[in-house]
Formats: C-alpha cells, sequence, structure tokens
C-alpha cells in the first residue's frame, strides 16, 4: 500500500516535471491565469479534480486488482 502510494506521488512528480520541461511559456501563461481566478473558482475547481481522482482511482481497483 505505502509503495503504491509513493509510486503514485512519482508519477505526479513526473507529469509535472514534464510540463515544466516540455512547455514553460504556456506554463508560465496558464499560472497567469490561474492568478486571475477567484478564490471559490479555485475552490471549485480543486474539488473537482479531487473527485475526479478518487473515480480513477476506484475504476483503476475495480478493474484491474
Amino acid at each position: 500500500m505505502i509503495a503504491a502510494g509513493l509510486a503514485a506521488l512519482g508519477l505526479v512528480l513526473v507529469i509535472e516535471g514534464l510540463a515544466y520541461a516540455l512547455v514553460p511559456r504556456q506554463l508560465k501563461a496558464m499560472l497567469q491565469t490561474v492568478l486571475a481566478l477567484s478564490d471559490d473558482q479555485l475552490r471549485a475547481g480543486g474539488i473537482f479534480a479531487m473527485a475526479l481522482g478518487v473515480v480513477v482511482v476506484w475504476l483503476v481497483q475495480r478493474l484491474f486488482a
């Protein structure tokens, strides 16, 4: 269980690192857009991302475990 969690964290770091390495200019533009969002919009996006992540993990566990 801990190994799977650490592997998932590692994959998140790889994906984030790819964005910084491959498209730094677009990432800066995206961050400027994020700064313009209200706290409520950011919160709603975060809740949506967490819910989507839970669904993806649940589906992977159900289909492949």
